[in-house]
């Protein structure tokens, strides 16, 4: 199948920064691409050159394999975009907002209301759909958000950190819906200030930096460009913790912490290779943790961060 979104050399300025720098993107069909980057980075200007709400200063572009530049009413009628702020208009119901969508759509007004009707009930929004929205919470925006977008039956679709702002509760229920889009064909384009989430949900990812793309891949493609995977064995006693510090010499000492930090990629051998030295040796620590690297590690090595606030951790007591 032709990629849903299919872009090179997009360049994009405002003024005198330049906020994209080239940029190449290919999404296939049908699958889950995540765009990151910090603050600043360009991502949401990507996201706007792309679904036709500004103009990119170089490069071209095809979704859904019409010409961005050339067919941008066909590019239009194939996406549906949800923005960073809500375009959920709160001074009305959740229903009257989808009805208005609707008639964006061109909408008949029986297929409009059944359409609302069914996306309502698809985003459990139905008991609150007589409502003001000004009254929904932030996750039952969100959703209504995207439920608005979906109106024109897009198939494909860019959000723009969709879910900033909610808690862990609202944004695991927006990454099933997420979930539920792609298994139904849909493409979706998106922007993430969460790793876990890329890391979640997305078939692909690129980090973007500086205005240009860092590195591409899968998840698991990008933590391998990462080094840094490692052992922590931790000591209560001052005398196991110099005897396994004399024999494993490789091992990085913390004399204060009673610890060493020993080079793994994690592995199931060089896991049971430790403790069978820990065994043989009669040693025995108190804690074991497993760092593997993740794209926390490959954000800031990316991005030139100074370090990694929350790295990703098995601890075995």
């Amino acid at each position: 199948m032709p990629p849903a979104i299919s872009a090179t050399g997009l360049r994009k300025s405002y003024g005198d920064k330049l906020v994209l720098d080239g940029i190449d993107l290919h999404v296939p069909a049908g699958s889950v691409f995540a765009l990151l980057g910090p603050n600043g980075a360009g991502k949401t200007t990507a996201v706007k050159i792309l679904s036709t709400l500004v103009t990119a200063d170089g490069g071209q572009a095809r979704i859904a394999g019409h010409d961005l530049a050339t067919e941008s009413q066909a590019v239009r009628a194939a996406i549906g975009v949800t923005g960073q702020f809500s375009a959920v208009d709160n001074l009305i119901t959740g229903e009257e907002n989808m009805l208005l969508m609707a008639d964006l759509h061109h909408l008949s007004r029986r297929e409009g209301r059944r359409t609302a009707a069914e996306l309502l009930e698809r985003f459990d929004l139905a008991d609150a759909a007589k409502k003001p929205a000004s009254t929904y919470s932030g996750g039952m925006r969100r959703r209504l958000d995207i439920a608005m977008t979906l109106v024109g039956d897009p198939r494909i679709i860019f959000l723009d950190e969709p879910t900033t702002g909610l808690d862990p509760r609202s944004r695991h229920t927006m990454w099933g819906i997420v979930r539920e889009l792609v298994a139904g064909g849909v493409t979706v384009f998106l922007t993430t200030q969460y790793l876990d989430e890329a890391d979640d949900l997305a078939d692909r990812i690129a980090v973007l930096h500086d205005g240009r793309i860092a590195a591409e891949g899968t998840a698991g493609e990008l933590k391998r460009l990462v080094p840094g995977g490692h052992v922590r064995l931790r000591f209560t006693d001052p005398a196991a913790y110099r005897c396994a510090a004399l024999a494993l010499r490789e091992a990085a000492r913390d004399d204060e912490a009673l610890s060493l930090r020993i080079p793994s990629d994690g592995s199931q051998r060089e896991l049971r290779s430790i403790l069978d030295w820990l065994d043989a040796a009669g040693v025995q620590a108190d804690e074991l943790t497993v760092h593997t690297p993740d794209l926390d590690d490959v954000f800031f090595a990316l991005t030139g961060g100074a370090g990694v606030p929350h790295p990703s951790e098995e601890t075995v007591r």
